[in-house]
């Protein structure tokens, strides 16, 4: 009884968070809605179009509908709406490159329908309005939130491995998260599901996180929490985000997965290259300028090569020559050793640091882009030796090059430059099992706040380069008979 008890306590507090958490990003959203519509009234009623002005107030209430519209569909998009999900700095910068893109749009919009650039004055005044409102009130909007829900309370179930590394990063989101207890998994079935029971009847834990146990003790565990209701967090192996991507099938009374041997069909692959010819090609000509600038810096600096190309592997394993603006000095890799940039690499030149940080130095890949050797969506191609150091680790890196590579992915969007090469491989995969081209589009548009967030320019420190070369013969999260693992379901 105590447990349905619990559980429909839970279930009202959960239905309670999201209700509030609704609540105050529509309040939210509001506030910058009613600033636009203050300088719309106010300020357009003499530079209001023609065609709006024809509608009387209706115009009025269209085009203030309208921009709520365009804002609610980028914050929602960039994660301007995961209040209680997101860090405090993550979730205003989230919104204000939403409000950005929104004023830009409607900006756009309006000159069109004006024949003439619009009031340029007054969104730069609404921006800044919107900037204070937004600073503010999600800094109050948090603590409300925090205050009403605090951070959720964890029994973390583990393997063998030290479990460092899994702890830091929940524990990175102490505002969110709470691990309370620890268990290894080698106390057993029994003694872990009491345990699980225990916590959860007493209110010391109430959700349970599986990482680093073999896939047939994980289902147990998974079944025995679905069973009683209770929340679990797993981290996925790779054999689950392949099936999390499998097409299902109707044929019998059975259900059947389908995972295909060619990810993209010939039609996603048709419109994927035309996107590709037709973007990269619109891109190449507005950024001639900046790239013409960047040249002349580089060569006045140094006097080195404008441009940097490397080997790199792209669909099925196959090479071609990538091309970057140089950012390192002449003799970075002289030993003919390849190595990845790291965190306050000495072998970075000024102007090096500022295109870098900038992401300029990508710009020429735009040409690796039109010739076909890589794609604007798609795994970052690796060079052959980094690869072959991956693979005698983890043979599974093979899988993403089952698609073209790409200048932005999912790995660069939702992980960070200094990510895991088994977490990336992860990422790469779930882009690559539920690819769409509206899942290229929407990427296409997440990646423009990469471009403006610090994490996605760092560099990889060098210690976790000289752990991830130490792990030689056991990849991270995978035990050595991983594939050997079967399932536990009995029939």
């Amino acid at each position: 009884m105590s447990t349905l008890t619990n559980e429909y306590k839970l279930r009202r507090m959960e239905s309670f968070k999201r209700l509030i958490n609704l609540a105050l990003s529509a309040l939210c959203l509001a506030l910058e809605t009613g600033i636009f519509a203050y300088h719309w009234l106010v300020h357009f009623q003499y530079s209001v179009v023609e065609s709006l002005r024809n509608f009387g107030y209706k115009g009025h209430i269209v085009e203030i509908a309208f921009y709520g519209l365009i804002l609610l569909c980028l914050t929602t998009m960039y994660g301007g709406m995961r209040l209680g999900y997101l860090r405090n700095s993550e979730l205003i910068f989230s919104q204000l490159f939403a409000t950005v893109l929104a004023l830009m749009f409607i900006y756009v919009e309006l000159s069109i329908m004006a024949h003439q650039p619009f009031v340029l004055k007054v969104f730069a005044m609404m921006l800044a309005e919107q900037t204070i409102t937004v600073v503010i009130y999600t800094n109050i909007a948090n603590r409300i939130y925090r205050s009403i829900f605090p951070p959720r309370k964890l029994l973390l179930i583990h393997g063998e491995r030290p479990i460092e590394d899994i702890y830091n990063k929940f524990e990175s989101r102490k505002d969110k998260y709470s691990i309370e207890k620890t268990l290894c998994i080698r106390e057993g079935q029994d003694q872990i599901c009491q345990e699980i029971v225990s916590s959860y009847e007493k209110g010391e834990c109430n959700a349970v996180v599986v990482w680093d146990v073999s896939t047939a003790e994980r289902n147990s565990i998974l079944k025995f929490c679905y069973a009683r209701s209770i929340r679990i967090y797993i981290m996925p192996k790779i054999t689950d985000v392949i099936l999390a991507g499998a097409e299902e099938l109707h044929i019998f009374d059975s259900p059947l997965l389908l995972t295909r041997e060619y990810s993209l069909s010939m039609e996603q692959r048709f419109i994927k290259r035309s996107i590709d010819i037709i973007c990269s090609l619109i891109l190449l000509i507005l950024t001639s300028p900046i790239m013409l600038i960047t040249a002349l810096a580089i060569k006045i600096y140094d006097g080195g090569p404008v441009l940097y190309k490397q080997v790199r592997c792209t669909r099925n394993q196959r090479e071609f020559r990538i091309m970057k603006f140089r950012s390192m000095r002449t003799d970075a890799e002289r030993d003919g050793v390849a190595r990845l940039a790291q965190k306050h690499d000495s072998r970075i030149t000024p102007i090096g640091k500022f295109i870098r940080t900038c992401r300029i130095d990508e710009l020429p890949q735009l040409v690796n882009i039109f010739l076909g050797d890589m794609s604007f969506i798609g795994p970052r191609p690796e060079r052959p030796e980094i690869i072959r150091e991956y693979v005698e680790v983890m043979p599974e890196f093979v899988y993403r090059m089952k698609v073209k590579a790409g200048l932005a992915g999912f790995a660069q969007v939702y992980g960070k430059y200094n990510t895991s090469p088994y977490d990336k491989l992860k990422l790469d995969l779930i882009y690559i099992e539920n690819y769409s081209v509206w899942l290229d589009l929407k990427l296409m548009l997440l990646t423009l706040k990469v471009l403006f967030w610090p994490d996605s320019t760092e560099g990889v420190e060098s210690e976790q380069v000289t752990a991830f070369k130490k792990e030689r013969g056991h990849s991270p999260e995978r035990e050595p008979d991983e594939e050997r693992d079967g399932d536990t379901d009995e029939n």
